[in-house]
């Protein structure tokens, strides 16, 4: 029987298991990758590992306001009726004539 290489490379880092992952990308990608990791003094998989846990982090269901726009709240009063499709078309066909 043949021995099967696990294609994962586990190790540790405090307490934390770290993998290794084999991605194919465009070369340019890469490079521009690499380029951008080294200005910020980090490495091209810190970089990969902070972008992932970023886009697959969980949001908060109430997501936050910033000063600006809870400053902004209320300036503008709108009639009841307003209906904002019916003034996006009109914006629209306005700026399209």
């Amino acid at each position: 029987m043949k021995d099967v290489l696990n294609p994962y490379l586990c190790t540790y880092n405090n307490g934390a298991m770290d993998s290794k992952l084999t991605l194919k990308l465009d070369k340019k990608i890469i490079e521009r990758a690499k380029l951008y990791a080294e200005s910020k003094q980090i490495s091209l998989s810190k970089l990969i590992e902070m972008y992932l846990r970023s886009v697959t982090a969980e949001k908060d269901k109430k997501s936050e306001i910033s000063t600006l726009v809870a400053g902004l709240s209320g300036v503008i009063k709108l009639p009841k009726n307003f209906k904002e499709k019916d003034a996006h078309t009109d914006h629209l066909m306005q700026k399209y004539k």
